[in-house]
This record gives structure tokens, C-alpha cells and sequence, in this order.
């Protein structure tokens, strides 16, 4: 048996798809040919895959190729570049799109909105420079932990019992892990990354056939609209001015050009004194004249007479 194989199977180095491959071996891929995708996924999303990426790509496609009975990557090029293969375009960008995320993914600046930006709104409603309305947008929400997080909290601190509207967006360009995040069904072993009181107060356990599952409270669903939405491109969501922005490792995927635009179009939809929280390899620096960093990854919209 092969070093590293499981015991009791045999590996298939053309079929296995959790084989140790970086590419697999039918798969071939020439320099112009990688530049030709590369050019596409650029002009579909703004993300840039550089000339290391080749595995990456061949690996990401193959299981795509596989279920099209496709057996080049040439002749799948010719495929999904054409003008009407919107659809095969968006199952290339699941495909190759990494989509890595947990409940309170880098605490800090959950503890930011509960400790410094929840008491900040909360005074301001009760002294009438606000209405009892928030929106939240979760960017690259991916498999959707980040904004049932945000909703979670949300809840907590803002009832609607004491006059609080309060909706998020989440917005991705996975259709895959869309999919996922609308149903809100996550296995067991996360429960380890919630509080107590928020997986008592807001997760259902499964059971029967759901056992070794838990699922979002309905209530808690419902506060998010999930879409698909490519951050590249220019759109101005239904529920935006927002209060507050995640966008977080999303970013380091952007080439400059790319970085410039999806910022400035976050920006344009945040409230004066709305808050932009990026990812920690994320730095916004000379990137816009209304953002100031209030410490490493968060950020404010600030007035003019701030900015001076």
C-alpha cells in the first residue's frame, strides 16, 4: 500500500479526490492557456490569480470538468468564456474560491462592537441623535458563521420588543456556500466556538436525523438576507446606508485596482460614523480620504472635521 494511504482503500491518482495530487495528472495546462483564465477571472471578479496559482486551478477544476464528461481544460475554456455561460462562469468562480470561516472568527472585534460600538448606538438612541434602526452588511459572508454571529449579538443587545429594527445583508459570490448559510445547519463540534449563552439562547440541537447538528433559530434567520453579490462590480444594496461593514480577508484575493474599487464602493455605502472591519493581512492605507483606522483592522467613516 502506498505511503499515506488509508487502510483498507485503494487510491485512484485520476478519481480520488482527497488524494495528496496538487494536479491532477489528466490535466494539462500551458502558460497561455493559464493566462487566458486568468484574464477571465479577473474581468468576472477583480480577483488575481498569479502564475504560481497553476495547481490551484487544475486541482479547483477538476471535479467541474469531471461531472461535464469534459476532458481538457482548453476545451473547457472555450465552454465557459462564451457570452451566454453566465451560470457555468459562477460554478468556475465556486469552484476555485476558498471559503474558510467559523462563529466569532477573530473575537477582538466582536468584543469592539459589544464593549465600544453597542453602548456608542444604544446612547445615541435613547438621546434621540439616532433611530432605533441598524444594518449590517456581511461581505464574503461565505457558509454564513460571520453574519448569524453578528445576528446573534445583534439580538442580544437590540430587541425588538424595545422598538429595534434591526437586518443584515450577506452577500457572497459562492452560490455553494450561499446555500449553505440559508439553511443555517452546522455540525456539533462548532458549538465549541459560541458562547453558552448564545448557543442555549439562539441554536436548536438536531435530532433523529439530524443528530450530531444544530441549527439557527428561525428568528435569527430571519433578521438576514442572503444574496449573491460580486464585490467587484458596482451595487448599491436595498438596505444600505449601514452601520457597519465586515469585509474581512476578502480583500488579499484583489489585485490594486481591484482593492481601490471594492473599498471605495464599501465606503460609499457606510454611514457617517459607520464602522469597516477588514481582515488582519488587510491594510487600507492610502486607499480613501473618508476611512480612518481607529486601531489594526477596524475602521471609521469619519466627518471632515475628523479627517483633518
Amino acid at each position: 500500500m502506498p505511503a499515506g494511504a488509508a487502510p483498507g482503500r485503494e487510491p485512484n491518482p485520476l478519481y480520488d479526490l482527497e488524494s495528496r495530487y496538487e494536479r491532477p495528472p489528466q490535466l494539462s495546462l500551458s502558460p497561455a492557456l493559464f493566462q487566458k483564465f486568468q484574464k477571465l477571472i479577473y474581468e468576472e471578479t477583480g480577483i488575481w490569480l498569479g502564475s504560481s496559482k497553476t495547481a490551484l486551478l487544475c486541482g479547483r477544476l477538476f471535479r467541474r470538468l469531471r461531472e461535464l464528461e469534459i476532458t481538457s481544460l482548453k476545451n473547457y475554456y472555450e465552454r465557459v468564456s462564451q457570452p451566454d455561460q453566465e451560470e457555468e462562469r459562477a460554478r468556475m468562480i465556486d469552484a476555485i474560491t476558498t471559503n474558510e470561516t467559523r462563529f466569532f472568527r477573530e473575537p477582538r472585534q466582536f468584543d469592539f462592537l459589544v464593549h465600544t460600538v453597542f453602548p456608542r448606538w444604544q446612547a445615541e438612541a435613547i438621546r434621540g441623535a439616532r433611530p432605533k434602526r441598524l444594518r449590517m452588511w456581511s461581505a464574503g459572508c461565505s457558509s454564513g458563521e460571520e453574519p448569524y454571529t453578528l445576528a446573534m449579538l445583534l439580538a442580544s443587545h437590540f430587541a425588538a420588543e424595545e422598538g429595534w429594527d434591526v437586518r443584515l445583508a450577506a452577500t457572497d459570490i459562492s452560490n455553494r456556500v450561499l446555500e449553505k448559510a440559508r439553511r443555517g445547519i452546522y455540525p456539533m463540534a462548532k458549538q465549541t466556538e459560541l458562547p453558552q449563552h448564545l448557543l442555549h439562547g439562539f441554536m436548536l440541537r438536531g435530532a433523529v436525523e439530524h443528530e450530531g447538528e444544530m441549527k439557527v433559530r428561525v428568528e435569527i434567520q430571519r433578521m438576514i438576507e442572503f444574496r449573491r453579490l460580486n464585490l467587484n462590480q458596482e451595487a448599491r444594496l436595498p438596505e444600505a446606508p449601514f452601520d457597519a461593514i465586515f469585509c474581512r480577508n476578502v480583500l488579499i484575493y484583489f489585485d490594486n485596482a481591484s482593492k481601490q474599487r471594492v473599498v471605495a464602493n464599501l465606503e460609499r455605502q457606510l454611514t457617517l460614523n459607520g464602522f469597516l472591519f477588514v481582515g488582519h493581512a488587510e491594510n487600507l492605507t492610502n486607499m480613501s480620504n473618508e476611512l480612518r483606522s481607529l486601531e489594526s483592522t477596524i475602521y471609521i467613516k469619519a466627518g471632515k472635521e475628523e479627517r483633518r
